[in-house]
């Protein structure tokens, strides 16, 4: 390959965005940044070793000028047509391969750059460059088995350019990094021996050390980018992540106010800053911050969620309603997203809608995260059935809650009060004693309810 053709592949091989947008796909943050398809894709040409008479044609000669020039469109044009003449040149396929890549912005023209790159290894299964290409395109479209693939034979495979060759171990490391981190420190370590070690090599050593449960490394590692680069968002935002996980809020506020102080307007950090407050209880300070973020991001569920929950802590419950009205429409099967917005509905007495929504929630018992998610939901079922006049769902969400949590004086209230408007005399009775029993003068309304009602059914026996 020439010398020009090696560098422009190299710089675009090697950029950071290609991982950092494999990062994303992997472990989102506030949502997914595009990259520019020239800053994802060689301007490579032919290689040397291509047939006389190809290297002599006038088309590659224009071809190449218009790759140098990043005309991507008229070097398409040309390449497709010396493609056609040599099919089987695997070269050319790689050329044209990256070109469509470069242009690609419908999924259409995503998958055509993938067959070109895949139509380039067919004619040549020991040309490094294609898989590296299709292994970084398949991470970018989130095809991460196929990309481990593609990029794992990359690393056996032969090139002159061993920065090229790290790269496809540093890809490695992103995608085996939840799930095997064992591995990606070996493939980190890989790519360390034949090239220079970056910040962000440190930055993913600590983003390791943390998965295989050595907090003390990751956050020496975090500290050790910031020491060399105060202003590094990813450093600043996995130590803030660390600390939190630490149970060291302050510290966490202090990393996050110093770094927003000098980059105000950075999504990533405001979004933790917010998340911290909202954890802390400090609504008043998260909310002025999330509908700044949610303005600028209409569209990031994450953010519209984290909102409606800000509003609803604050009682803007109405405001809250119509975000999780959204929210409910783009993910109708999401329990834990269901339950908060029921929850919201409960409060602006909106009982059979918010039953409605119970009632999908809990169709689907193991899709919640926890047992107390699941108990959570099915409390709040009972409530907005019994506020319904609903009692026999309201006993069934109390069975369903009985299996994950006790009893408690309000899950006994609800279940007396299921049964009397059944008129299950017996059953009624006793549940309000058992209330009356445990309450200790907490529920005065609902005791004194009680009380009454075990008089009149005492008179019905």
């Amino acid at each position: 390959m020439p010398q020009r053709t090696r560098e422009a592949s190299s710089r675009l091989l090697s950029s950071r965005g290609l991982l950092w947008t494999l990062c994303l796909i992997i472990f989102s943050t506030v949502g997914l940044t595009a990259i520019p398809a020239e800053a994802q894709l060689p301007a490579g040409t032919t290689d040397a070793t291509q047939p006389q008479a190809q290297k002599q044609d006038p088309l590659l000669t224009q071809a190449n000028e218009a790759l140098d020039k990043h005309d991507y469109a008229t070097a398409l044009k040309l390449l497709t047509t010396l493609s056609d003449k040599s099919p089987n040149d695997a070269h050319l396929l790689y050329d044209l391969a990256i070109t469509q890549d470069a242009l690609a912005e419908t999924p259409a023209q995503i998958a055509a750059a993938e067959v070109t790159y895949r139509r380039a290894i067919a004619a040549d299964a020991a040309y490094f460059d294609p898989h590296l290409a299709l292994g970084l395109l398949l991470a970018r479209t989130g095809n991460l088995t196929g990309a481990h693939t593609e990029l794992l034979k990359a690393t056996t495979l032969t090139t002159d350019n061993p920065l090229l060759k790290a790269r496809a171990y540093r890809a490695l490391a992103r995608i085996d990094q939840t799930t095997n981190p064992a591995l990606a420190s070996e493939e980190l370590l890989s790519a360390l021996k034949i090239s220079p070690e970056t910040p962000d090599d440190v930055l993913l050593s600590g983003e390791l050390a943390e998965a295989s449960g050595d907090p003390a490394a990751a956050e020496a590692a975090y500290r050790r980018v910031l020491a060399v680069d105060p202003q590094n968002r990813d450093a600043t935002a996995a130590l803030t992540h660390l600390l939190l996980h630490q149970q060291k809020p302050e510290q966490a506020e202090t990393l996050l106010t110093a770094a927003l102080a000098k980059d105000p307007d950075n999504p990533t950090l405001n979004a933790q800053l917010a998340s911290l407050y909202e954890k802390q209880g400090k609504t008043a300070q998260a909310l002025p911050i999330v509908e700044k973020l949610h303005t600028a991001h209409p569209d990031d569920a994450a953010l519209t969620r984290l909102l409606a929950r800000l509003y609803a802590r604050n009682q803007q419950y109405d405001e809250a309603a119509t975000l999780y009205a959204a929210l409910v429409a783009g993910s109708p099967q999401d329990p834990t997203l269901l339950d908060d917005a029921a929850d919201t509905l409960i409060h602006l007495k909106r009982y059979a809608e918010a039953e409605s929504l119970l009632k999908r929630a809990v169709a689907n018992p193991s899709a919640f995260p926890s047992k107390e998610d699941l108990g959570d939901a099915a409390s709040h079922l009972a409530f907005a059935a019994s506020a319904n006049n609903d009692p026999t769902v309201t006993l069934q969400a109390l069975a369903l809650r009985a299996t994950v949590l006790a009893n408690s004086p309000s899950s006994l209230f609800l279940e007396a009060t299921a049964h009397d408007k059944l008129h299950h005399i017996k059953q009624a009775t006793d549940l309000y004693k058992q209330f009356l029993s445990v309450a200790n003068g907490q529920f005065p309304d609902e005791e004194w309810e009680a009380r009454h009602r075990l008089i009149t059914l005492e008179h019905k026996k």
